[in-house]
């Protein structure tokens, strides 16, 4: 494949304005994107949405800020707690960590979530994409912001491929600093706007690319929409995992807490002996459950 060539200021142009015009007119009225919102807010739905789709987030999100406001109102609170609240997102590994940032931000900042990228990269569980969604939508600052939809839209724009590859290259992360606009207020609603342009018209699956703004600079389309010619791509499964049996021991737990449950119960939600017993070890090797020196379990400070 040939290097990808830093864009020139028009092509630049050419992507950006049609899709934040585009934005302006089609954006989706989510309670994360009201102006004014906090960082905290910003925060808890960045973490919730990984890997989530925004219609299981959302009554999660409203829940969850209701009960904890601010990182200090959940800091005091027990982890068990935040994986109960989390319910069935999934990957509620998320949830311990977002206590776990909530802890350190009461601690280090004054229960302030901080606008520098450095100070939250260096938040427990937060990583690159996370600290540069949050430094961009809650305080407007001026970050490449590549996610998920972000990178789809990108490399078919530019790079004429169908598809990203499975982790972010050097190529990819300088197309986006070339295309990210100067201001601050800008780069960041540009951030927000490539990311809804994928999630809404430049689909994985599907594009909608009769509605795309920029349609006509695409390079995939230009090239004839070729499918992509990378390795073929895992498809996730979930029925007969570990990770359902993790799901139904926590659903046990969590129906029981505050309350520590017997491992009989335990046993009953899962009938193979081996895979139900690897997918407890890793749930408390995750710190998601607690057991407890009577023989019985718990979430984790929930007993």
């Amino acid at each position: 494949m040939a290097p990808i060539k830093p864009l020139g200021e028009p092509v630049g142009e050419q992507i950006v304005e049609p899709v934040l015009d585009w934005y302006a007119r089609n954006a989706r009225d989510l309670p994360w994107r009201t102006p004014g919102v906090g960082g905290w807010a910003v925060l808890v739905s960045e973490v919730m949405l990984q890997q989530t789709p925004v219609s299981r987030v959302l009554p999660a999100y409203e829940a969850w800020l209701t009960r904890w406001p601010t990182p200090s109102a959940l800091a005091t609170d027990s982890p068990g707690e935040a994986v109960v609240a989390w319910g069935r997102l999934g990957y509620p590994r998320r949830a311990l960590r977002l206590h776990e940032a909530a802890v350190a931000i009461s601690d280090r900042h004054d229960g302030e979530v901080p606008a520098d990228y450095d100070t939250l990269r260096a938040l427990p569980g937060i990583g690159d994409y996370t600290a540069a969604a949050v430094a961009s939508f809650a305080y407007a600052k001026r970050h490449v912001v590549l996610d998920t939809n972000v990178r789809r839209v990108l490399t078919r724009i530019v790079s004429g491929r169908e598809l990203p590859g499975s982790s972010i290259t050097a190529a990819e992360r300088a197309i986006a600093t070339d295309l990210l606009p100067a201001e601050p207020a800008t780069a960041a609603l540009w951030a927000v706007a490539s990311m809804e342009l994928g999630a809404l018209i430049c689909t994985a699956r599907s594009p909608r690319c009769a509605d795309c703004p920029v349609i006509d600079v695409c390079a995939w389309n230009a090239a004839g929409k070729p499918a992509d010619d990378g390795p073929p791509r895992k498809v996730q499964t979930y029925a007969g995992t570990d990770r359902q049996v993790r799901g139904r021991l926590l659903a046990v737990l969590r129906d029981a807490a505050p309350e520590p449950v017997p491992e009989t119960a335990l046993d009953a939600c899962w009938d193979e002996p081996r895979q139900r017993a690897r997918a407890l070890d890793s749930l408390v090797a995750d710190g998601l459950v607690d057991p407890l020196p009577d023989g019985r379990f718990a979430l984790p400070g929930v007993h």
